[in-house]
């Protein structure tokens, strides 16, 4: 079941017949091995259809949801349903007004009522705060300081798996441990004698690893028995040239077939993708050979899953629109400048992946017409013959983080972790001004890197 483009709203998306849908989510929507996105909402439509309110003053305008009164006690809205129970939520989140250090503006999940909640805060103080909400029972799952100021743009996401709850603004977890206040419920936005703006609220089924160590003494546990990225590259059932790009709207399975024929196989900008895929698609066990155009285009939030490009042309993926990508399974060769492009805000996730003989794994753009933040998380990513896993733009406070890396056949260890840009306005390109693990912008220790 899916509505229209334009809507840009899928409160009940996946990749099954309507049946299925149903009784997936009234089985608590628990977690699975390809993330879906179940929810999505970027309020394009100037409406707030499928939010309830509770309190406050709401409306939509300027293509994102408003609470504007900073004297209501408590303001909500909430969305989705109650049975969900293993889910994350993510939304992009502007406080415009603080009435005192303790008002705050947040996400919330697992909803079973108005008044219970895990919540996600952007305190007045400056602060964010990972709360468990029973009433006015409040207990703190972390906090850290984030600056936290009127007129800026945050993205929070919740993730809630079992009794596992944390919490991250900006990519970075700022809470996290161990609470049974609740196990199912919706997700909800929310401020406390505060003003704020909402936009880009997705909610997906599957809940990502933990890529730090979250400030609460709770202990977080460590993701075990994931597999490594294959060690081969897979054998194509079939061929199948195409002419024009493909939409893909919803889950695409290729069946693992080879998609090929746009474009030159080289770098020339401008190239048509293979793939363009709606907000809220997923594209799965495909093979793009070449000549491959652009690759693929995410329009909005995506999930690539077991995706391989045996001959990257232009870019493997652009990331354009959207706070939420994720590339889980799958490899690419082969790209002799960058694999994945992130001109859009908010965070990739790479996991379960191997790249050959390429130039960047990552690059966030460092001169794109909009200067966003942005960030990308990898785990258990194996690179051989690659000179740049990540670049990012230091001064627009973009963050790389690493887990599980394994680097093979680079004695000299030659291969850079995190290099470091300076952004700058489109038309004139980004400087190199540095490069390594500094706690602030690129996250690593020695542990995290294995060199074989």
């Amino acid at each position: 079941m899916q509505t229209s483009r334009a809507r840009l709203r899928r409160p009940l998306l996946l990749a099954v017949g309507a049946g299925a849908t149903v009784a997936a989510l009234a089985a608590g929507m628990g977690t699975s091995a390809f993330a879906a996105t179940v929810f999505s909402d970027t309020f394009s439509d100037g409406d707030a259809a499928g939010w309830s309110k509770s309190g406050g003053t709401w409306a939509v305008a300027g293509g994102a949801f408003t609470q504007s009164s900073t004297a209501s006690e408590l303001a909500r809205q909430f969305a989705g349903q109650s049975g969900w129970t293993d889910y994350q939520v993510q939304a992009r989140v502007r406080p415009t007004g603080f009435a005192s250090s303790s008002a705050l503006v947040g996400l919330a999940a697992r909803a079973s009522s108005s008044t219970k909640m895990y919540r996600l805060a952007l305190l007045g103080s400056g602060r964010a705060e990972l709360q468990a909400v029973n009433g006015s029972q409040i207990t703190s799952l972390g906090s850290a300081s984030v600056g936290a100021a009127t007129g800026t743009w945050y993205t929070l996401r919740i993730e809630a798996s079992g009794s596992t709850i944390r919490g991250y603004v900006n990519g970075a977890q700022v809470g996290g441990g161990s609470n049974s206040l609740v196990g199912a419920g919706r997700i909800g936005l929310v401020t406390a004698y505060a003003a704020g703006s909402f936009d880009d609220v997705t909610v997906d089924s599957t809940v990502s690893s933990p890529t730090t160590p979250p400030t609460s003494t709770s202990p977080t546990p460590t993701p075990t028995g994931t597999p490594p990225p294959p060690a081969s590259w897979p054998t194509p059932t079939a061929s199948v040239k195409v002419d024009a790009t493909v939409p893909v709207s919803g889950t695409f399975d290729g069946g693992m077939k080879r998609y090929y024929g746009i474009g030159d196989g080289g770098q020339s900008e401008s190239q048509d993708p293979m793939f363009e895929l709606a907000a809220g698609a997923t594209l799965k066990n495909v093979i793009i050979g070449a000549p491959a155009g652009d690759g693929v285009h995410c329009e909005g939030n995506c999930t690539l899953v077991n995706v391989w490009w045996e001959d990257v042309g232009e870019d493997a993926a652009t990331f354009r629109g959207g706070t939420t990508y994720t590339v889980d399974g799958g490899g690419a060769r082969s790209a002799s400048d960058k694999v994945f492009q992130h001109n859009g805000p908010g965070t990739v996730y790479i996991r379960n992946f191997r790249v050959e003989s390429s130039g960047k794994l990552y690059r966030a753009c460092g001169n794109c017409s909009t200067s966003y933040q942005r960030h990308v998380v990898m785990d258990n990513v194996t690179a051989t013959g690659t000179k740049v896993l990540a670049g990012i733009n230091t001064n627009w406070g973009d963050t790389a983080r690493f887990s599980r890396i394994t680097i093979l056949n680079d004695p000299n260890r030659s291969t850079r972790i995190c290099v470091k840009y300076q952004g700058v306005p489109k038309g004139s390109e980004p400087t190199e001004i540095g490069e390594g693990a500094d706690g602030v912008n690129c996250f690593y220790s020695a542990s995290d890197i294995t060199y074989r």
